[in-house]
């Protein structure tokens, strides 16, 4: 006679097993896998997805562009300590998840979005969960707002350091309040407003230090990033909310976290004073330690973060 239950103790061991202990993942993309880490939860407990901010930034929270403090890595280590799995993930067309995709900048928010949908399908079936918790930090927190539109596998979002208002808006800020790009200031706006309206710009005599930001690669990307309302689409969440904001982000302001905290007022807003853009304590008010945690791996994530995140998923 076979034994019904040889397969489900099998897959209760193996899952015992990787608990607290890394394995790769792969998820379907839409040209081949996506890849990400996954560290099993303990004793029942959640999972978190960690999805990565703007950019090649990897499942770790590194990017080539001088950005090295394993942020998600950290994380996902920390919460590991206290029993909660999580995953990390490479985004389409980028480092493991290189074959999802030949061209990486052909992506929507929506593209995204269903990325995150076939994760929460790969790690509720790995991880024996009902649901799996959507973390987004910066960038990452409207994949994760546009995922969760549909709540299907999602427990609730976290949105760690995450734009609260159109992206246009946000740019224009950030130009505006560095002096230095005085000469560029009127280039920079016409190019804003005419992604704003759908419109793509010629870079043919552009000024060399716009290139990066206004390539014609990215374009399509930025147009339709333009077009999300991140408060707007928090208020149409009908899952739990947590929004973290740190009060020595120098990238993500808090009147972010309060835009998004006003379009759902159901959700939970959480202000840790010393924390940086990426996710870091950060001492005194020189932007020089502030830049330099991007860098240091060795400084530990920010405890009050790792708490608030651990406490909002285990609550009853």
């Amino acid at each position: 006679m076979k034994c019904l239950f040889g397969p489900l103790l099998a897959a209760t061991l193996a899952s015992i097993a990787h608990a607290g202990e890394p394995m790769e993942l792969t998820a379907p993309g839409p040209e081949g896998d996506l890849a990400g880490t996954l560290i099993a939860p303990t004793d029942g407990l959640p999972t978190v997805l960690i999805i990565p901010g703007s950019g090649p930034t990897d499942r770790d929270g590194n990017n080539p562009m001088g950005v090295t403090a394993a942020s998600y890595r950290l994380l996902a280590e920390a919460l590991a300590k206290r029993g909660i799995g999580s995953l990390r993930v490479d985004k389409r067309g980028m480092f493991g998840s290189k074959a999802a995709i030949a061209d990486p900048n052909d992506v929507t928010v929506a593209d995204y979005a269903r990325d995150v949908a076939a994760w929460v399908k790969a790690g509720r079936k790995e991880a024996g969960a009902d649901c799996i918790w959507l973390l987004g930090h910066s960038e990452g927190g409207l994949i994760a707002l546009e995922a969760a539109q549909t709540r299907e596998g999602v427990c609730g979002v976290i949105l760690l350091a995450s734009q609260g208002r159109p992206m246009g808006e946000i740019l224009r800020q950030q130009l505006r309040a560095n002096p230095a790009n005085a000469p560029i200031l009127d280039e920079a706006i016409a190019a804003i407003t005419a992604l704003e309206r759908g419109e793509r710009v010629s870079t043919e005599g552009m000024h060399p230090a716009l290139m990066g930001l206004f390539a014609p690669a990215v374009q399509g990307f930025l147009i339709d990033l333009m077009a999300r309302e991140p408060a707007a689409m928090a208020g149409r969440v009908t899952v739990p909310m947590l929004i973290v904001s740190g009060g020595k982000d120098i990238q993500t302001p808090l009147a972010d976290a309060k835009a998004i905290a006003a379009g759902q007022p159901a959700s939970e807003l959480v202000v840790i004073e010393d924390m940086n853009h990426v996710l870091k304590a950060v001492q005194g008010e020189g932007r020089a330690a502030n830049i330099a945690a991007y860098s240091d791996s060795s400084l530990p994530i920010h405890p009050e973060l790792v708490e608030a995140v651990a406490s909002f998923v285990t609550a009853d």
